[in-house]
């Protein structure tokens, strides 16, 4: 992918047309690398968490307020989950082509996304279900200091 948007843009620099398929085919490699990291993400506790904040709550406010945070977060996703599903599901009954640089089926964009979004739903419901925490961690975990 860094490859091709380098050719890309070289060959733009130079003032001559790039090939048609880079663009497509690097906007369908970046959702496709974004959504099949997320349910990662969230079992590694990758994303961004303001520690600061939850770690000056006391012990009787931070569990159930994660457990609410845990609800959100896998209710929101198994609801992205559904309506992805339903644009999935039109998009390949309808057989409808993404007609850019490569004539790709227009549910190949859609394809990642209601998998992707239930597993990151099935992460956050095993938060829920208390099997693990994400707000709890040993500093040492913390990679340069704090």
């Amino acid at each position: 992918m860094f490859v091709m948007i380098t050719i890309d843009v070289s060959i733009r620099t130079l003032g001559y047309r790039p090939p048609l398929f880079t663009s497509s085919v690097v906007e369908y490699a970046l959702l496709y690398l974004a959504m099949l990291s997320a349910p990662w993400l969230v079992r590694e506790r990758g994303h961004v968490v303001i520690e600061a904040m939850v770690s000056i709550l006391p012990d009787a406010i931070r569990q159930p307020l994660a457990k609410v945070v845990y609800l959100v977060c896998a209710l929101a996703s198994a609801l992205f989950a559904y309506l992805c599903w339903g644009i999935f599901a039109d998009y390949w009954v309808g057989g409808e082509l993404d007609v850019r640089g490569v004539d790709m089926p227009y549910w190949l964009q859609f394809l990642p996304l209601p998998i992707c979004f239930a597993l990151v739903a099935l992460e956050f419901l095993m938060y829920l279900l208390g099997l693990r925490s994400y707000y709890s961690y040993d500093l040492s975990e913390v990679k340069d200091g704090v």
